[in-house]
Formats: structure tokens, C-alpha cells, sequence
């Protein structure tokens, strides 16, 4: 696998031009090198399971605690001290570009995004308004901060995908069948991919901001994607999240590409641009492995709903999803999903442990 780009383009202090995190385990195994142990992080490892996070988060709204640059780099970095898990992940929400850019948004708890007004209408897309660049000062100082204080440890820069991020825009908050979001993009295609394209420029800003001030890899989350049939994704959403991703091809970090109920989707999604595809908890790495032809380092995929059982039954998941990864030309173990917000943190650092004590014979396919 070769990773498109050339990082002297980055500035001079970045960790990758620095060195600082350009031999870390996380990024050997998303370039299918060979790794001393089996790199690993949780997706949702920073926030709602962790008391050190709610004490932190007292008084504090979530998309202000994103946008607080002293406040967002502390959370990121909580869970490597507490975990010594192999990378961080930037504390922030894939609602924060739009917010950036002028949209009224806000996470209402227990139920996610909402908006203030839906965009549904040609209007409401031709008024949408472009994000400009000192919107983006709170991340890149947040992204600074973590990055100097994580060191060694990579720091991954994420966004969400432009068809999850479009969905919450035309739903105008969470829904469960996207109704009014499938209909737009059947209705008129024109019209859907102005959106999608204005998603896209909003989002590839935020995602390349946080690579250029210290992110040492990405990765672009989509989590409706299984709402899509394999020709609406084609035609509908590929294009838009292959935007998001050349925006940062050229800087020569690794790019991961997440979706849920996605293996259908997974070639397509590899396809879009991705080094490395994360795989959900419904699809094994076995199968995964096989449908990308072997070729594509994998990132997964423990089912979260195990941390509420036993130790012994989610270690034995465990070894399997090892077993699994080991044919793949890379693999990080993650979660199928994000860590749920009642984890026993004290589980998930005995993870990490046992990760990290089994040796790694998984032989690279591309040394």
C-alpha cells in the first residue's frame, strides 16, 4: 500500500515531519507494516464513560466544550493517560463544522444533533453560508495543544462523512428510517448533490485544519451509510466523501473511513480514497479482509455490547478478532462502535493490557 502524498508540505513542527509519531504502532499497522504489538484505540474512548470527562464537562454544553481549545485537548488526551491506548482521537462532533460555518446546531442530550431550521429546499441550500478559515482558529489551537501534550502518540483528526452529515441537516436531527433525506436524494439528484457538495468544502476544511496543526492520521465517519443501497451510495454519497478525502491525500497521513451496517458499502468506501477501512461489529475482519481482496488494512472490530458481560467471554472476542486482523495486511484494534457511556473504564484499560502483552506474528504484506 503506498499512502498518497508527501508530508514535507506539513509545517516544520508537525510529529510527522518531526518524527515524533512517524514510527508509532498505529501508523505501522495502517501502512501494513509490521508491528511489535497489535496497535489499539476505541472509537468514543474520550467523553461520557470517563468520570474524569463528566467532572470536566460540568456547566459546559457539548459543542462549547468542542470549541474550547484548552477544554477539547485536556478530554482528547484522558483517555491515553488512563487507558495507554495507542492513539488519541480529537475531542470534538461532526456537527462542529457546520456550527463553524454559521448553522444553528446544538447536541441536545440523550438524543444528538438538532437544528434550528432544516435544510430541505434549493433556498435553504443556496443560503447555506461558507465556512470561513478563522472559524477555524479553536480547532487548530485545540489540535496544537493535544498534539504537544501526547507526544509520541499519534493524535487522529476526524470528520464526519458528508451523507451522515447531510442527514442530520435534512432530518433536522436524529432519525431512524432518514425519510426525508432518501427522498431528497431520489427527488432531485441537482439539488441533493449542491448539499452534499457544500458539506463536503465545510467538512474537508475542518479535517484538513486538524492535520496541518499536529493530526497524524484521519478518519471519516459515516455512520448512516448502511441506509443506502449499493447504487444510491455510488451515485449519491461516494463522490462527496472521495472529496473529503483527496483533501488531505496530499499530506501524507493515513486516512480510515468507518461507517455502520457498511459491508455491503466496503469496496466503494476503500475505493473513495481510504488507506485502511474500519469495520463494524456486524461483519467480520475475516470477511472484510476477503471482500477488499486482502489488500486494505483493517481497523475493529470487538462488539461494544460485550463490555457489559463477562471478562472471560470478552477476552475470547478479543483473540478472535486477533485471529481474524492477522491475515489483513495491517491491523488496529478498535470497537465495532463507540465505547457506550455506561463502560467500566477499568475494562477497557484491562484491554489495552491484554493487547498489548500478546506478541504480534502477523507477517506484513507489504515490507
Amino acid at each position: 500500500m503506498t499512502i498518497p502524498g508527501d508530508p514535507v508540505i506539513l509545517p516544520a513542527d508537525h510529529p510527522l515531519v518531526s518524527g515524533v509519531t512517524a514510527d508509532a504502532p498505529l501508523l505501522q499497522a495502517y501502512r501494513g507494516r509490521r508491528v511489535r504489538h497489535r496497535p489499539v484505540w476505541f472509537m468514543r474512548q474520550a467523553g461520557r464513560s470517563l468520570p474524569e470527562y463528566r467532572a470536566l464537562r460540568v456547566g459546559t454544553s457539548m459543542l462549547d466544550a468542542c470549541l474550547d481549545p484548552g477544554l477539547a485537548a485536556e478530554i482528547t488526551c484522558q483517555p491515553v493517560r488512563r487507558h495507554g491506548v495507542d492513539a488519541a482521537i480529537f475531542f470534538s462532533d461532526i456537527m462542529v463544522p457546520v456550527r463553524l460555518a454559521g448553522l444553528g446546531v446544538r447536541i441536545v442530550p440523550g438524543v444528538g444533533p438538532v437544528l434550528d431550521a432544516p435544510v430541505r429546499t434549493a433556498a435553504d441550500v443556496d443560503a447555506l453560508p461558507e465556512l470561513e478559515p478563522e472559524a477555524l482558529d479553536p480547532i487548530t489551537s485545540g489540535v496544537h495543544l493535544a498534539a504537544a501534550e501526547l507526544g509520541d502518540t499519534p493524535l487522529i483528526g476526524f470528520c464526519g462523512a458528508p451523507f451522515t452529515v447531510a442527514s442530520y441537516l435534512v432530518e433536522g436531527g436524529p432519525s431512524r428510517d432518514h425519510a426525508r433525506t432518501l427522498a431528497l436524494l431520489d427527488a432531485d439528484p441537482g439539488l441533493w448533490h449542491a448539499l452534499l457538495g457544500w458539506v463536503a468544502r465545510t467538512t474537508a476544511a475542518f479535517l484538513r485544519a486538524q492535520v496541518l496543526a499536529g493530526a497524524s492520521a484521519v478518519q471519516l465517519f459515516d455512520s448512516w451509510v448502511g441506509a443506502l443501497t449499493p447504487e444510491q451510495y455510488r451515485a449519491a454519497a461516494q463522490p462527496h466523501s472521495a472529496a473529503v478525502l483527496a483533501s488531505v491525500a496530499g499530506l501524507g497521513v493515513p486516512r480510515v473511513h468507518f461507517g455502520t451496517r457498511s459491508r455491503v458499502h466496503l469496496v466503494a468506501m476503500r475505493d473513495a480514497g481510504a488507506d485502511v477501512m474500519g469495520v463494524d461489529a456486524s461483519t467480520s475482519l475475516a470477511d472484510a479482509n476477503h471482500l477488499l481482496g486482502g489488500a486494505t488494512p483493517l481497523q475493529g472490530n470487538l462488539d461494544p455490547a460485550l463490555l457489559a458481560g463477562g471478562w472471560e467471554e470478552l477476552a475470547a472476542a478479543l483473540r478472535r478478532v486477533l485471529d481474524d486482523g492477522r491475515a489483513a495486511p495491517g491491523h488496529v484494534v478498535n470497537l465495532g462502535h463507540g465505547v457506550p457511556p455506561q463502560a467500566d473504564p477499568g475494562t477497557l484499560t484491562r484491554l489495552v493490557d491484554l493487547v498489548h502483552s500478546l506478541p504480534d506474528d502477523q507477517e506484513s504484506h507489504h515490507d
